[in-house]
C-alpha cells in the first residue's frame, strides 16, 4: 500500500528546510539506508537516508522548495506497479505556496504588521516605484540651467546626448533639435553613461533561507528583549604582533584570533560572571560550569557559531587547530548539531574585513559577546612621547540583567592585560 515520507526534524531548532537535492527519482527502488535527499536546515545542509524500503512514486516537494517539519515530501509504495491514484498523503498540510522571488516595478503594496516574540512589529515595506518619474538625462552641469526646446530635450533623452556639451543656435543660445544632428552619443562631461533599463525604485524580493530566518528571528528577539550595554578598550598589539612573528619563524602558525580566544578563555575562568547566561522562560541566571567559546563564522548561507568546548583547558596551538577545523567544516555545512548549539560566550571577529570596531548582538541565552576589529596604525603615547603604534579595538556587549558594568570592566581590563603581555598566552 502507498505510504508517505514527511520532512524529518533534522536539528533541534529546525522548523522547516529547503530540499537542495533529491538523490532518487520517481520510479526508483529505495533500500533502507539509501541517501534520499539533502536538506538545508537553519544551521547546515544535512543528508537524509531512507528508513524504509519501497519505490519512490511521486515527489511532492521538488528541489529548491521548502517544506515544514512533518509536511509530506514524497509518496512511496511497497511494489513498483501499485496505484497511488486517490491516495491522500499523511502529515501536516503544506502552507499556501509563496513565490520565492518577486520583481516589483510599478505596483503598490499593502502589508499588515507582523508580530515577533509577543510584540507588534511595525510594517516596514519598500516603497513602490514612483509612477510619474521619468529619467531626466541629461541635466547638465550642477546648478546650471540649460536652455533647450522641448523637442531637443526629448530627442537628447532618447539618444543619450548630454545637452551640456551642445552649443545652441536658437535665441539666447537655446538648443534646438537641429543642433543635435552632429552631436555624438554619450557626450557626457565625465565619460559616457548608459540609459537605465529599469524604472527608478525597482526591487526584487527573495524568500529567506531557513538559516537566515533563524538568524533574523533569534537576533531580533535578542536586540528587542535583552538590555545590551557596551564597553570598549584598545589593546596595544605591538607585543602580540612580535610574538606571532617569532612563533611563525619557529614553524608555529597562529592567528591573532587564536590569541584572543586564548585570552578570553583565561579571563572567563577568572571572571565567571561573564561566563553566564539568562533563561528567559524561568527568569533565572545561568552559571555555565565550563568555558565553551563560540566562534562566529561567516558562510554562504549566513552565520554559524561552532563551539570550542573546554577552551580554558587547551593551549594556543590546540585552540588554533580546533578553530581552523571547525571553521572549515562549518563552511562545508558538515557540523553536527552539538558542535554549534550551546556555548557560554561568543567571539565575533570582523577585523579581517577591514572593520576597525563594531558592537555585536548577544547570542542568547549567553550573557556576553566580544566584538573584535582590525589592528589599526595609530599614534600612541609611550614614556611621555607620541610614537607610531598598533592598536586592536575590542567591544564587549553584555546583558545587564546578569552582568554589571564593573564586572565587564574588570574582564576587559584582564583581556587587555593578557594580550599586551602575550607570553601569558603560552603558559
Amino acid at each position: 500500500m502507498p505510504f508517505t515520507l514527511t520532512m524529518p526534524k533534522l536539528s533541534p531548532t529546525m522548523e522547516a528546510g529547503n530540499i537542495v537535492k533529491w538523490h532518487k527519482k520517481e520510479g526508483d527502488a529505495v533500500k533502507e539506508g539509501d541517501l534520499l535527499f539533502e536538506v538545508a536546515t537553519d544551521k547546515a545542509t544535512v543528508e537524509h537516508n531512507a528508513l524504509d524500503e519501497g519505490f519512490l512514486r511521486k515527489i511532492l516537494v521538488p528541489e529548491g522548495n521548502e517544506a515544514t517539519v512533518n509536511q509530506p515530501v514524497a509518496i512511496f509504495t511497497e511494489t513498483v506497479d501499485e496505484s497511488i491514484e486517490g491516495y491522500q498523503p499523511e502529515g501536516i498540510a503544506a502552507a499556501p505556496e509563496e513565490k520565492e522571488e518577486k520583481t516589483v516595478e510599478a505596483t503598490t503594496q499593502t502589508a499588515k504588521p507582523t508580530s515577533t516574540a509577543g510584540l507588534a512589529q511595525p510594517a516596514f515595506v519598500p516603497e513602490a516605484p514612483p509612477e510619474n518619474y521619468r529619467f531626466a538625462f541629461p541635466t547638465g552641469r550642477p546648478g546650471e540651467r540649460i536652455l533647450a526646446s522641448p523637442l531637443a530635450r526629448k530627442l537628447a533623452q532618447e539618444s543619450g546626448i548630454d545637452l551640456s556639451a551642445i552649443k545652441g543656435s536658437g535665441p539666447n543660445g537655446r538648443i534646438m533639435s537641429r543642433d543635435l544632428k552632429n552631436a555624438p552619443k554619450g557626450t557626457a562631461q565625465f565619460g559616457t553613461t548608459a540609459m537605465p533599463t529599469k524604472p527608478a525604485g525597482s526591487y526584487v524580493e527573495e524568500a529567506l533561507s531557513p538559516m537566515r530566518k533563524a538568524i533574523g528571528s533569534r537576533l531580533q528577539a535578542s536586540k528587542t528583549f535583552i538590555p545590551h550595554f557596551y564597553l570598549q578598550v584598545e589593546v596595544d598589539a605591538t607585543a602580540m604582533m612580535e610574538t606571532r612573528t617569532q612563533l611563525k619563524s619557529g614553524g608555529i602558525k597562529v592567528t591573532f584570533n587564536d590569541f584572543i580566544v586564548r585570552a578570553c578563555a583565561i579571563a572567563l575562568k577568572e571572571f565567571p560572571v561573564i561566563n553566564s547566561g539568562f533563561n528567559s522562560e524561568n527568569q533565572t541566571i545561568i552559571r555555565f560550569q565550563t568555558v565553551d567559546i563560540a566562534i562566529a563564522v561567516t558562510i554562504d548561507a549566513g552565520l554559524i557559531t561552532p563551539i570550542v568546548r573546554h577552551a580554558d583547558h587547551k593551549n594556543i596551538s590546540q585552540l588554533s587547530q580546533e578553530v581552523r577545523e571547525l571553521a572549515t567544516r562549518a563552511k562545508a555545512g558538515k557540523l553536527e548539531p552539538e558542535e554549534y548549539r550551546g556555548g557560554s560566550f561568543t567571539i565575533s571577529n570582523l577585523g579581517m574585513f577591514g572593520i576597525h570596531d563594531f558592537q555585536a548582538v548577544i547570542n542568547p541565552p549567553q550573557a556576553a559577546i566580544l566584538a573584535v576589529g582590525g589592528i589599526l596604525d595609530k599614534p600612541v603615547v609611550k614614556n611621555g612621547s607620541v610614537v607610531p603604534g598598533k592598536v586592536l579595538p575590542l567591544s564587549l556587549s553584555a546583558d545587564h540583567r546578569v552582568i554589571d558594568g564593573s564586572d565587564s570592566a574588570q574582564f576587559m581590563k584582564r583581556v587587555k592585560e593578557i594580550l599586551e603581555n602575550p607570553s601569558l598566552l603560552l603558559i
